[in-house]
This record gives C-alpha cells, sequence and structure tokens, in this order.
C-alpha cells in the first residue's frame, strides 16, 4: 500500500477512486507523564513522554487509515492530512485524525 501526502504518484496513474478513508485515534496522556511534561515546561527542553504519545497515536492513525483503504481493495491513499486537538475536561486527550483518498492504480 502506498501512502503519501500528494495527489498523484509519480509514474502510476490513478484508475479509479475508491472514496475517503479515515483512521482516528483517541489516547489519554496520564498522570505521570503530566507531572513529567510540567517539569519539562518548567525548566524548558523536550518532553519525550508526550512526543512518545504523538508518534504511537499517529502510527496508529495511519494503521488504521491503512486497514480501511485495504478493504476498499484500494493500491493507495493519496493526499493524506494528519490533524491533531487535544479533547477533554483537562486537555488530557489527544486526538489524531488521518484522512486521503483511497485509489486503484494502473
Amino acid at each position: 500500500m502506498i501512502l503519501t501526502t500528494t495527489p498523484t504518484i509519480e509514474g502510476r496513474q490513478i484508475v479509479e477512486y475508491k472514496g475517503v478513508v479515515f483512521g482516528e485515534v483517541i489516547a489519554g496522556v496520564d498522570f505521570l507523564k503530566d507531572i513529567a511534561a510540567s517539569i519539562r515546561n518548567f525548566v524548558g527542553g523536550r518532553s519525550a513522554s508526550y512526543e512518545d504519545e504523538l508518534i504511537k497515536a499517529r502510527s496508529a492513525a495511519m494503521g488504521e487509515l491503512e486497514e480501511r483503504a485495504e478493504l476498499m481493495e484500494a493500491d493507495a491513499v493519496v493526499g493524506i492530512d494528519i490533524d491533531y486537538e487535544v479533547l477533554g475536561a483537562n486537555n488530557g486527550m489527544l486526538m489524531v485524525t488521518a484522512s486521503g483518498t483511497a485509489v486503484k492504480l494502473n
């Protein structure tokens, strides 16, 4: 499965548009990571715990997107866009959404 942010795939022709596909993940950030991030916010630097959660959530959303495209018998997903949002009363949830167009290639 080819996954790309571009609208076309070099050297390949799109012969059929299967439809829009999505992958969504909502991940909770636990109490200990909040404490570690708060310390990082105070002293400066990157928050590895939050970065790890973001990477995991993005990978899971892309995996879901790919699985759904496979169910549509697509060869690729073009025009992929990834969005991030925080949810919850204390912004304790991270939502990652990946979307694109599933296509059949020649």
